[in-house]
């Protein structure tokens, strides 16, 4: 039946009630370990399509009559368009439309960082639309830049009103503490680097508006495009059957959507808006730089009585302030805990999700200063993390929490660190380092599922989700197979568009599969009781296999339905884990390899243990460049971005893969719907920096606090470890190791 509640719904750390309306969900969770399909390894469903060029992204489309389109993007950080004529434009050979500020959402006036859209122009060809796009007369009026944080604070130029926390006596905690450690740490802007560009094409069919783009959030789009362009929802067909990357960077419609639109609509003609590759890294968003003041206080035995931070996010002239102070707040049990957040609002591109926003840059402050208050105790920095567990939440206490267990599992891991250290000569030094993980990750409706069964005993899953390359479509046939009792090649999933599927989450916040698994799971088991029904209405015996039971169906189609339900109420849904990282220093070239990571999550129920390991795997391996190497780079006067290709911009590649060994606990959160999984695609990512800089400490004893960790910053930090040997050794202190 049927039931209208009101539930909180959280994404990316962000939390809102909603109302929403569910089916009651009686299934009662699978046992825990592997099953028949749930919990074995299954390759994707759709890896042959991806590996033989069959699979059509949104870039590959191209439809009758089809316009390109190009963008007019402000050379300035900060300006605002004095005149502007589109005429010359206009005149141009294969140009069919060109439209200015205020005649498309997103194209604005005033430019607030160099790359913001301003005019755009469509043409039969590209080249042609670049070619209009030159040569558009405007005439600018450069305005004051801010690039600087600090600066921003001070001028009280923010996003929002700065956050604030408290619990707890903090002045008196740290009065009172035998050993206190402070430290400034600074994380650098990343870039997404999504291989399918950000892109729409967008064709009016009668009124109703088509929307091909790569999202990760069809739904969002269609009610964002639906409100902006004041249509109903129903007028506007989203479709994405395949996604080539987007890390958080796709959540919204974006001006390129809306200029698509707009010239669709003047040229009556389908129009691609695509951005270029130079264009992902001037106008498509990034993880924001931060500046963190960081004070923790403990007593003589290691518990931890104080924290205390500043959190200076560079957000840029749009996104929102990510809460770089939550595992300061929650991941460990430290009854005295204050905070200030400032959203600094700066003449450079927007901030926008990325993969565990604000928790993977709070967390590399965090752990790092842990690590740098074992030292000080003199306690082992796994033995420091086990006596400040939290058993709650600020109080609230959690569906699951196995982070112990994860401890225990990374023991042998942390044991090798003996062995490792030997290994080290005159020149290379090596180390182990580690660092705890939470995170979001429990999902929550509303989501949708159905389930069509024909007479051929296979069955079809149909929602309106988005894969975004994680391989939730496998695990969604795998939870459809496992509750029909049919092998999962039997079972195929239709997703990717509006009108063709019932409502689904967005695929952020590592919520799609304990978002959407549920619902699958709940269709699923609605569609085996209608096989149930018929093979009682036959005199069938109850263990008959459903292949014969649905050959009688003939024409006739089994449609099972089912609802994702509310999370539980009271209680606070995380996910937890913990990376021991070995590494190798040369101390006179500043060179780092990590060259072995133990990465063990707690997730709840693992549904592919393959596709588990690839998250873990891809989330290790992007956390590395980010550590060691990505860095967006602006021209300190003008505001101009410098690294605006692939070439000037350093990623990993298979060469700085290290070692990855991936581990679960594997254990479903008994509180959390139908199938006890969590989210896995952004926890991967959250604990790798300060397990690298831990581990740098543990070979040099030297002390990173700025990402990247690039050979400059670690012949400084050499540089600092010398100077404090020495002065300890002339205050007659044994020198550091």
């Amino acid at each position: 039946m049927a039931r209208l509640i009101r539930t909180e719904k959280e994404v990316e750390g962000r939390f809102e009630e909603v109302w929403i309306v569910v089916e009651e969900d009686p299934l009662e969770q699978w046992p825990e370990g592997p099953l028949e399909v749930v919990g074995r390894p299954a390759p994707r469903k759709d890896g042959p399509e991806r590996v033989r060029g069959e699979a059509r992204y949104t870039a590959d489309l191209r439809l009758p009559g089809m316009l390109q389109a190009a963008v007019l993007r402000s050379p300035h950080a900060h300006a605002k368009v004095r005149r502007i004529d589109l005429a010359p434009a206009l005149a141009l050979p294969g140009v069919r439309a060109a439209i200015g500020p205020g005649e498309a959402h997103g194209l604005e006036e005033e430019a607030g960082f160099a790359g913001a859209a301003v005019a755009a122009v469509a043409a039969d060809t590209f080249a042609q639309a670049r070619a209009a796009v030159k040569a558009i007369d405007v005439e600018w009026e450069e305005l004051e830049v801010v690039l600087d944080p600090d600066d921003a604070v001070k001028r009280e130029q923010l996003t929002a009103e700065p956050r604030t926390y408290e619990r707890g006596d903090v002045d008196k905690a740290f009065a009172d503490a035998d050993v206190v450690v402070e430290g400034t740490y600074r994380t650098q802007t990343v870039l997404h680097n999504s291989m399918e560009t950000h892109q729409a094409i967008c064709e009016w069919q009668g009124d109703t508006l088509h929307v091909y783009i790569s999202t990760q959030f069809i739904w969002g789009i269609r009610q964002a495009v639906a409100q902006t362009l004041d249509l109903p929802e129903d007028k506007v067909r989203v479709v994405c059957e395949f996604m080539g990357g987007g890390f958080g960077s796709k959540n919204g419609p974006d001006e390129y959507t809306f200029v698509a639109a707009e010239l669709a609509k003047r040229t009556g003609r389908p129009v691609r808006c695509a951005l270029t590759r130079r264009e992902e890294n001037t106008s498509a968003g990034n993880r924001n730089a931060t500046i963190q003041r960081l004070r923790a206080g403990a007593r003589g035995d290691g518990t931890i009585v104080a924290f205390e931070g500043e959190f200076r996010n560079s957000v840029g002239w749009s996104g929102w302030n990510a809460s770089t102070e939550g595992p300061m707040r929650m991941l460990y049990d430290c009854e005295n805990v204050r905070s200030v957040t400032y959203g600094a609002k700066l003449n450079t591109p927007p901030m926008k999700a990325f993969r565990a926003p604000g928790f993977v840059e709070g967390t590399f402050g965090l752990e790092c200063l842990v690590d740098e208050l074992a030292a000080k105790l003199d306690v082992d920095p796994l033995e420091l993390r086990r006596r400040n567990y939290a058993a709650s939440n600020e109080g609230t206490p959690f569906s699951s929490k196995n982070l112990e267990d994860c401890y225990r599992m990374a023991e042998p891991h942390w044991e090798r660190r003996h062995e490792v250290r030997s290994r080290s000569d005159a020149v290379w030094k090596r180390g182990v380092g580690m660092a705890s993980q939470i995170w979001y990750g429990g999902g929550g409706p509303p989501s949708y599922a159905w389930v069509r069964l024909g007479s051929d005993g296979r069955a079809t899953v149909i929602t309106a989700m988005q894969d975004i390359g994680t391989g939730t479509r496998t695990a969604m046939a795998q939870i459809a197979a496992e509750e029909l009792g049919i092998p999962l090649e039997h079972v195929d999933v239709a997703l990717g568009d509006s009108a063709r599927g019932p409502y689904a989450s967005i695929s952020a916040g590592s919520s799609t599969l304990p978002s959407m698994g549920p619902a699958v799971r709940a269709a699923a088991a609605d569609a085996r009781e209608q096989v149930e029904d018929i093979a009682e209405q036959r005199g069938l015996p109850a263990d008959t296999p459903l292949q014969e039971i649905v050959a009688v169906l003939e024409e006739s189609q089994i449609l099972g339905k089912g609802a994702r339900g509310p999370n539980p109420t009271g209680m606070s849904v995380l996910t937890f884990g913990v990376h021991v990282v070995e590494v190798a220093v040369d101390v006179e070239t500043g060179e780092v390899n990590v060259e072995r990571v133990a990465a063990i999550h707690d997730v709840g129920r693992i549904v592919n243990p393959l596709g588990a390991s690839s998250q873990v795997e891809g989330g290790v391996i992007q956390g590395i460049g980010h550590t060691l190497s990505e860095e967006r780079l602006l021209d300190p006067e003008s505001g101009r971005i410098l690294t605006t290709s692939l070439d000037s911009y350093r990623m990993p590649t298979i060469a700085d893969v290290p070692e990855i060994i991936c581990e679960f606990v594997d254990r479903p959160d008994e509180h959390l719907t139908n199938l006890g999984s969590k989210g896995l695609g952004e926890p991967p990512i959250v604990p790798i920096a300060a397990a690298i800089a831990n581990a740098i400490r543990d070979a040099t004893g030297a002390e990173v606090h700025e990402l990247p960790i690039s050979r400059e910053e670690m012949l400084r930090a050499l540089r600092e470890a010398e100077e404090r040997a020495r002065e300890k050794e002339k205050r007659g202190a044994p020198a550091a190791v």
